[in-house]
């Protein structure tokens, strides 16, 4: 808020401002225009403006699943940054993971009390789909840092509250891990918070990079390439080199293949049969070897050191029966955009076995995982798959349910909607 603004005022105008949207689909002038675009969001998933966060995980699954997420390495700082505003008695912190799923939620008591009567708690998913407009849902919808105010949020139980959240990303592929929360009354309504939960994101980006820059100067060259239009590759000593569009490619192909590929085998992964003249890749390569000098060799084309590559991670821990492990690996599909034939090949086979391995398991955990993933959130076999190994006691049962329906509904009564890769899925 404007400084001398009045919080009580501003909340009866909200709390108006929301009765009209949620009765008649009306966007007061007052209402900012994140807010109002998520209160739209809100409105297309939830049925009400009155209802409960679900809880999707506790006890032994919870402390499991937090315990192996990347997030876990940071979480010692977001104590020392945020946890003695947490310790006040007006505050909590809540650290989420990128599907809004609630991984830690601490502070005073009687605090996590009251925030306990509408389901904020570990475990539960905050996600704008689950929760309406509120700050961690938001942030991870938006990816940047955003604030909500009292009666901004789009659920009635929550409008006592107001938060502040940013989004956390690996500072080495990019992607996006969950966010840092900051919640408590209307003081928190100024921009200090903001800046706050910001910094405080900064820094466990900053934190991460240094994780990972050691293990980068240990393993040597590593390819992030999962999730991502264009590769990231790391060098020995934590340098890391943002590939085009055209060079991920060629990289993902020698990854995968590291015996090398003749001139005329690379040129078909990666035009097919368009006619192109070999001074093409000629000049493709000549590129490419400026930035990652002797890693490149010819005759064959292939790279002349080990690269560790995201996608074979995966891989390995499917061979080794980890399908959890491999789901945290897995950070989206390879190189969505590539058309390039060798890389679509590897993306299909990628995301096929993962995808039969999920199904094949009938783990509730790993199925969750799937179903609430951009490329997993539309495959109804999983939905339904899922539906069916969740004991009936299970708290997300009901929304799962309703999502498998609303699905059938969808698709009926045409192909059921997995049938290509998330990346073929997506296209117009």
């Amino acid at each position: 808020m404007a400084g001398g603004d009045d919080p009580a005022e501003r909340s009866r105008t909200l709390r108006g401002a929301h009765e009209e949207f949620v009765t008649g689909g009306t966007v007061h002038p007052r209402v900012r225009a994140v807010v109002a675009d998520s209160w739209r969001r809100s409105a297309a998933a939830l049925p009400t403006a009155d209802f409960l966060a679900p809880v999707e995980l506790t006890d032994a699954e919870l402390e499991e699943y937090r315990q192996a997420h990347p997030l876990a390495l940071v979480m010692p700082l977001f104590r020392e940054l945020l946890g003695t505003i947490a310790d006040d008695g007006a505050h909590l912190l809540a650290v989420c993971d990128a599907s809004g799923r609630m991984l830690w939620v601490e502070g005073h008591r009687g605090v996590r009390s009251r925030a306990e009567a509408m389901n904020f708690v570990a475990g539960a998913r905050w996600d704008e789909r689950h929760a309406g407009t509120n700050a961690p849902g938001t942030a991870l919808a938006l990816d940047h840092a955003v604030q909500i105010f009292s009666t901004e949020h789009y659920n009635r139980a929550v409008q006592p509250w107001t938060c502040a959240a940013a989004p956390v990303h690996d500072p080495r592929t990019g992607r996006l891990l969950g966010a840092v929360d900051l919640t408590g009354g209307d003081h928190l309504a100024a921009p200090h918070s903001l800046a706050l939960v910001r910094a405080t994101a900064l820094a466990a980006e900053a934190r991460l990079a240094g994780t990972t820059t050691a293990e980068g100067s240990r393993s040597g060259h590593a390819l992030t390439a999962l999730g991502r239009e264009e590769a990231l590759l790391t060098r020995p000593g934590g340098r890391r080199i943002r590939l085009g569009r055209r060079h991920s490619e060629i990289l993902v192909l020698l990854a995968a293949r590291p015996e090398g590929l003749t001139g005329d085998q690379l040129t078909t992964a990666l035009y097919g049969d368009r006619p192109v003249p070999p001074v093409t890749l000629r000049a493709e390569l000549s590129r490419l070897r400026r930035l990652v000098g002797p890693l490149l060799a010819s005759r064959p084309y292939r790279l002349c050191a080990p690269v560790e590559t995201d996608f074979a991670r995966v891989e390995h821990a499917l061979e080794a029966g980890d399908v959890r492990g491999a789901l945290r690996a897995y950070g989206g599909p390879l190189l969505p955009s590539s058309e390039a034939p060798g890389v679509c090949r590897t993306r299909r086979l990628v995301e096929g076995r993962l995808r039969r391995a999920v199904l094949s398991g009938g783990d509730a955990w790993a199925l969750q995982l799937w179903a609430d993933s951009r490329w997993g959130e539309e495959d109804l076999e999983v939905w339904e798959r899922l539906l069916a190994a969740l004991p009936a006691s299970a708290p997300q049962r009901a929304g799962v349910a309703e999502e498998a329906r609303r699905l059938r509904e969808a698709y009926a009564p045409g192909p059921r909607p997995y049938g290509a890769t998330f990346a073929q899925r997506r296209r117009p």
